[in-house]
């Protein structure tokens, strides 16, 4: 065995429309994702916070910024992004300290809730920004 070279046949599978994920993956690739548009929203808000603390002709154009339909809902879709985060992250958290148990079963009822919870955030966002 030392000198042979060793073919090892595995199944590849490209084609990602047919691969069906666990919701404990999809929960996990969700957070990932809301961490960096989480990242870069950051960035917008602090420019809008910015330019409205800077005069108050600043103000009055970020008022009018966030008077766009178009901006509000980008600004309801990154508060639904970072309550998503914040609940995976709790979520998390509560996993690492041995709060919630660390099985399959229960990572899926995690998940689940997880989503359900934003989902309820992400409406009490719409009705806050609306």
């Amino acid at each position: 065995m030392c000198g042979q070279i060793v073919k090892k046949q595995r199944p590849v599978n490209l084609d990602l429309s047919t691969i069906r994920f666990p919701v404990t993956a999809i929960a996990s690739i969700l957070h990932r994702v809301s961490g960096v548009i989480t990242f870069v929203a950051v960035g917008i808000l602090l420019w809008l916070l910015g330019l409205s603390l800077s005069s108050p002709e600043g103000f009055q154009q970020a008022s009018a910024i966030l008077g766009s339909v178009i901006v509000r809902f980008i600004l309801w879709a990154i508060m639904t992004v970072l309550a998503y985060h914040i609940v995976g992250g709790l979520r998390h958290l509560l996993m690492d300290f041995g709060v919630l148990d660390e099985t399959l079963e229960a990572g899926k009822r995690s998940a689940q809730i997880s989503f359900v919870i934003t989902v309820i955030l992400a409406v009490l966002a719409g009705v806050l920004i609306w």
